[in-house]
């Protein structure tokens, strides 16, 4: 289940003509890098609009996995708007800081929580029987065990927890854009179409078999790569103020045409799953591009309507503050609730009270489970960042001003 993995069958690749949207490079059009309008941001140095993308990404994900509504993946990208915004937060590190620093924090941010991850499944699937050696007829199973320290591949799982390891690739893929960031911005602020107009190019050869990968670990990651590679770049896009200075019209033609192609190849191409993007990579990467492109070019002017919400500027605050935390736990969670509900068939009250058999009520059950994975693992993002570790981080402190709220959080 694992959103967003590509199909490695080959096949026929419909090419798209996207046009000159952005400009060649930062001097073209008379400015320097110096000079383009940054992203909207607070005094502490969040954007509010990129904190509630985030946070409806992986509410999204969550309800994907709960529900398997393949029609989610259209109405929201989530894989390629966190990718976008991930690319975005690192070109801004990478103008603040030194490459091999803003890679290393990136790198301590992250996998602290994954190892916590791989301490509670790798010990489990090993109770369960599983024998990483069975798994593998060319006996370098203890060399793949490594992708549980630094996943530059997918880590090595049983086929019973294969809905929990599955979601791995999301970090995997992350990782590698981490590491290769500091050569893409340069090539972006070089020439920015040509790089983002490459990856989607670079999907349409993969997709026909035009430029075929031997090893399958290699082709895992180029794979996603591809896919997800013109996201990431928008988002550099974003950070540079180039996306805002795009005329409405040429954003509106180039979404539209992204999103065509996207939606037409999805529609007489179907996947094993049918019409999920997940295993559709062409229309998966034109999808995305489009969508995130159109978040990113029209945001709303005002923010302040979240503080009006009960609770939800404080949610928008804990998924940002517990992101990596809720993405690795909540497929686990959603695997408690299926075992806790299957005990609940057990007591005639539950039966007669409760709808056990909805996915609605997996759901319920769910969320009660994610917060105590929150609770118990949760502090280990605030050790990663660098910040007093807390069971339950402060969501409630804010200060106002016009347009958009502001919160003590660290980028």
């Amino acid at each position: 289940m694992g959103e967003g993995r590509p199909s490695l069958r080959p096949g026929p690749w419909w090419p798209s003509v996207i046009g000159s949207a952005f400009p060649t490079d930062a001097m073209s059009r008379g400015t320097t890098m110096g000079d383009v309008v940054p992203a909207r941001r607070t005094a502490h140095g969040r954007d509010p609009y990129l904190d509630l993308l985030r946070a409806l990404a992986l509410v999204r994900v969550l309800v994907y996995h709960a529900f398997g509504w393949a029609w989610l993946t259209f109405a929201f990208p989530a894989m390629g708007v966190m990718f976008a915004l991930a690319g975005s937060l690192m070109a801004r590190s990478l103008d603040a800081r030194p490459p091999i620093s803003v890679v290393g924090g990136r790198l301590r941010r992250l996998l602290p929580p994954f190892w916590a991850f791989g301490l509670f499944v790798v010990p489990a699937m090993l109770l369960q029987g599983w024998s990483p050696a069975a798994d593998d007829s060319h006996g370098d199973w203890w060399a793949k065990l490594v992708y549980w320290l630094f996943p530059l591949n997918d880590p090595p799982g049983s086929a019973e927890a294969s809905q929990v390891v599955t979601p791995l690739w999301y970090v995997r893929a992350y990782l590698w854009f981490v590491l290769l960031s500091p050569v893409l911005l340069l090539l972006f602020r070089r020439w920015p179409w040509p790089t983002v107009t490459g990856s989607l190019v670079l999907v349409g050869l993969l997709q026909a078999g035009l430029f075929p990968l031997s090893a399958q670990g290699l082709s895992n990651v180029v794979w996603t790569l591809a896919i997800f590679g013109a996201c990431w770049l928008v988002g550099f896009a974003h950070r540079d103020g180039l996306v805002d200075r795009l005329p409405h019209t040429r954003v509106l033609a180039l979404v539209a045409g992204a999103l065509l192609v996207g939606g037409v190849y999805a529609l007489t191409h179907p996947g094993d799953q049918g019409y999920d993007l997940g295993g559709i990579p062409v229309a998966q990467a034109f999808w995305s591009f489009g969508f995130v492109l159109l978040l990113l070019r029209f945001r709303p002017r005002d923010l302040r309507w979240l503080a009006r919400l009960p609770g939800v500027e404080a949610l928008v605050s804990l998924l940002n503050q517990r992101a990596v935390t809720f993405y690795l736990w909540h497929q686990v969670a959603l695997i408690g609730a299926v075992l806790l509900i299957d005990q609940m068939w057990a007591v005639p009250a539950f039966q007669q009270a409760l709808p056990l058999g909805t996915d609605w009520w997996k759901l319920v059950v769910t969320c009660p489970l994610i917060v105590v994975a929150l609770l118990a693992f949760g502090w280990v993002e605030d050790l990663a960042a660098r910040r007093p570790p807390r069971l339950w981080p402060v969501t409630g402190r804010r200060t106002t001003t016009p347009g958009m709220s502001r919160r003590t959080e660290t980028a």
